[in-house]
């Protein structure tokens, strides 16, 4: 009974796909069937079930070819459906008869076929990528990438001989980074690198997975590649002053800011870095030399004027104050027009200027200014 009224379907589906509508009543006829866990591994039925769907794409492609109105969603729906289908169709291909023989009917042709509209995976994850669907976008990118490890697809060495993994892999990694996911941002990471015109976000993605894993071994690993790689990127220098200054490693750093000067002698962030860390290291003249230097190459480096003054300041501090009185009287004089000037280009920075005035105002006798310094301070 139950073997009649599958032949029954079946015999209904093929005569709806003869036709030139209702291929979706094929479709359902056939997921109906596979509602008996009996007809689970019958290789007919899914063959016929990808006949169904392979031809609604193919009626929306029509439509689409010829302008009309579709919904585009639900075509790279079909498309995606097609390869689930046909991958499942393709296990049950390959399953060995009772003489353990294997003797596949559909991989060659399904394979031919399915790699035609393989593109169209690629163009549903951008379409969702457009729409904002970020997780549907992946799934996408996802699917046309799958394709390389699907037996279906076995001979075509999709990996080496197709050009757009490397871009696929970069938006599915993309997306994997805007859903803030960072397995799912690393897990397509290494192909995505192939896009070399992208390697740059690429890598800055990657940075931020580790980062957020708390793998910091990691992301200093990915920050120095990227640093590398794009010296003067925005992104990697100054994250990785920042991881090595967070540890104390201040020669570690400056020896990344030369390295950083070495690529663009004239960069202002790369110069205050270098100032920074000097200062950091208590090499005090070399810091108040350069940041003289880089003043004189950018007078609105707010950050140089206090290193400058800083410096000025602990200098006067190594000084005997029984016998070099006025050697450090003169030192905070030159220090009171960096601190000034400071305050006037980091008028936020109130604590760094105000801690540094109050000193200088002090140290020379400077009561009007003292007391308004210590009012602020007072204030904080």
């Amino acid at each position: 009974m139950l073997a009649t009224a599958q032949r029954r379907q079946l015999q209904e589906a093929r005569v709806i796909l003869k036709g030139d509508k209702d291929y979706d009543k094929a479709e359902k006829l056939m997921t109906d069937l596979l509602k008996d866990s009996a007809n689970l591994s019958n290789a007919r039925i899914y063959d016929m079930w990808l006949q169904a769907v392979e031809k609604q794409y193919m009626q929306v492609n029509e439509r689409m070819y010829k302008k009309e109105t579709v919904d585009t969603a639900n075509f790279f729906v079909l498309t995606r459906r097609m390869f689930d289908i046909g991958t499942h169709l393709d296990s049950l291909d390959m399953m060995p008869d009772k003489k353990g023989r294997v003797n596949p009917q559909y991989r060659k042709d399904n394979a031919q076929k399915l790699l035609q509209y393989r593109p169209n995976l690629f163009y549903g994850g951008t379409y969702q990528l457009r729409k904002g669907e970020l997780q549907e976008a992946y799934d996408f990118f996802e699917r046309y990438m799958d394709c390389d490890r699907q037996p279906l697809f076995s001979g075509y060495d999709l990996m080496t001989t197709d050009e757009r993994m490397g871009e696929v892999a970069y938006w599915a990694t993309y997306c994997g980074y805007r859903m803030n996911d960072p397995v799912l941002t690393l897990r397509y990471a290494t192909l995505a690198r192939r896009d070399t015109a992208k390697l740059d976000y690429t890598l800055q993605y990657t940075a931020e997975a580790w980062r957020a894993l708390k793998d910091q071994e990691m992301y200093v690993e990915t920050l120095r590649e990227g640093f590398k790689r794009f010296p003067q990127s925005a992104y990697f220098f100054p994250r990785l002053m920042d991881s090595y200054s967070a540890k104390g490693n201040f020669e570690q750093a400056l020896a990344l800011a030369e390295e950083a000067l070495a690529a663009d002698s004239l960069n202002t962030l790369f110069m205050l870095a270098k100032s920074t860390m000097l200062l950091n290291l208590g090499r005090y003249a070399e810091c108040l030399d350069y940041s003289k230097k880089l003043i004189a190459f950018d007078g609105l480096a707010a950050e140089a004027f206090y290193n400058a003054g800083t410096a000025c300041l602990n200098i006067a501090l190594q000084k005997d104050s029984r016998k070099q009185k006025k050697q450090i009287t003169k030192l905070y004089q030159q220090a009171l027009p960096y601190m000034e000037t400071y305050r006037r280009l980091a008028p936020e920075e109130t604590r760094k200027w105000g801690e540094a005035l109050y000193r200088i105002y002090f140290n020379l006798n400077m009561g009007k200014q003292f007391e308004e310094i210590d009012r602020i301070l007072k204030s904080l």
